[in-house]
């Protein structure tokens, strides 16, 4: 049998150079440009609603559209990336999101929505297994739930800048809807030329001076380089991490696709109008999505267990989702603001940290597809979340009491069959090849 993914001991080496937190900015652009493509419809379904006759059930078939096609797209793309390494698997990737975000700009019926949807949702799906993969490549394990903090963060600065790009271009240039999803698949294009100039491994990029490559492989070297889907199905390891994903990446995708609503039908404010509340929330999920990591990586470097580090810092993070409860029963907007926002930074924090424990437990090359069985099952919540809210508003006159609940208890559901599946997230076994 052969261990791998362990933590040696020993005197670390010094912390000399910083050229990989120069691949966390390129990520973190990455990220940001991903969520401005994602967030856009969100903000314009009230608009949209209105002037194509969209019903709250259309919307939903809409999103589970995306969700389907984006849970599904993590299997591929996270084989693809184990398979040929986050610098082509991850310009495939933009390249197909950055069509399908273009194609919402010729879409007109609920089917040519979806088909958008579902292009956008492929290719997406392969940002997180990239994220993921390079940042094993360029940090050791005490700094990576750190790193991946930061770049989980972007996602909603991706959220705050959708609005400022809709009015830049719909208001300031005075472009329609349609012509706006067309000129914003620019970012896409501009995203995919950087990425491809500037990644590369450590090893291969010649800008890392020695003492930071030493840094960043001072963990023990993997003795297993790759594990295929027939034994990554059979690790009580993996099904931990996708089933954390199937419980709380529902949460998020809610929000991002629901809350414009929510407060233009609850407050009669448009988002991509009025951009201080949107701005104060996702700021505040930026917090915990830093914190989080930090928080992890800073009690591993104090001597804590990578396993006592990540689920203490996880189940902190649920409770910080618990004021959501009260959200419905707040009439004033600017208490509902801070509460929701609190909920985001709760939801943001055990997003970095559940990203970090893949790498945790399996080796470099095993990571995107462990990735990619958690997105496909974070995927198939998120289109139950989606079907579930469309229905659940029709019934309900649009009340968001049930949903808000029901969000709040997903994390501590999810850390304890994290617990029950892997007790101490130990790197996983597998029979060494002959």
């Amino acid at each position: 049998m052969a261990t791998i993914g362990e933590t040696g001991g020993g005197t670390l080496p010094a912390r000399t150079g910083r050229y990989r937190w120069m691949i966390v900015a390129l990520l973190f652009v990455a990220t940001t440009v991903n969520y401005i493509d994602r967030t856009m419809l969100g903000l314009l379904k009230p608009q949209l609603s209105s002037e194509l006759g969209w019903s709250e059930t259309d919307y939903g078939n809409i999103v589970t559209a995306f969700q389907c096609a984006y849970a599904f797209g993590f299997l591929i793309m996270g084989w693809l990336i184990d398979r040929f390494g986050p610098k082509i698997g991850y310009s495939i990737a933009i390249t197909i999101w950055t069509i399908g975000h273009v194609a919402h700009g010729f879409a007109g019926s609920v089917a040519s929505f979806m088909a958008a949807r579902a292009m956008l949702g492929v290719g997406e799906a392969g940002h997180f297994p990239s994220v993921v993969r390079a940042s094993s490549e360029w940090f050791p394990q005490k700094e990576r739930s750190y790193a991946i903090g930061w770049v989980n963060s972007a996602t909603t600065i991706g959220v705050i800048l959708t609005a400022p790009t809709m009015w830049l271009f719909m208001t300031w240039l005075g472009l329609g809807w349609r012509e706006t999803f067309i000129y914003t698949g620019l970012f896409g294009v501009i995203l995919l030329v950087l990425w491809i100039k500037v990644y590369s491994n450590p090893r291969e990029s010649g800008k890392v001076s020695d003492a930071e490559l030493a840094w960043i492989e001072h963990d023990p070297p993997e003795k297993i380089e790759r594990i295929g889907w027939a034994k990554i199905v059979t690790k009580r390891e993996a099904w931990a991490f996708a089933v954390g994903k199937f419980l709380t990446d529902p949460v998020w995708f809610m929000m991002l696709f629901w809350l414009p609503s929510y407060f233009n039908s609850t407050y009669g404010v448009d988002l991509k109008v009025v951009l201080l509340p949107m701005i104060i929330m996702y700021l505040l999920s930026d917090v915990g999505s830093i914190a989080g990591g930090w928080v992890s990586s800073k009690l591993i470097q104090s001597g804590r267990s990578v396993n006592f580090a990540r689920k203490a810092t996880m189940l902190g993070a649920g409770c910080c989702v618990l004021p959501l409860l009260f959200v419905t029963h707040v009439d004033n907007i600017w208490l509902a603001i801070p509460l929701i926002g609190i909920a985001l930074a709760g939801h943001q924090a055990f997003s970095s940290t559940i990203l970090s424990i893949p790498p945790d437990m399996f080796p470099k090359r095993a990571v995107g597809s462990v990735i990619g069985l958690g997105g496909f099952a974070g995927g198939i919540g998120g289109m139950i979340m989606s079907t579930s809210v469309g229905r659940v508003l029709d019934a309900t006159g649009g009340n968001y009491t049930l949903i808000f609940a029901a969000c709040t208890t997903v994390y501590f559901l999810a850390v304890l069959s994290i617990h029950l599946l892997s007790p101490k997230l130990a790197p996983v076994t597998v029979e060494a090849k002959a």
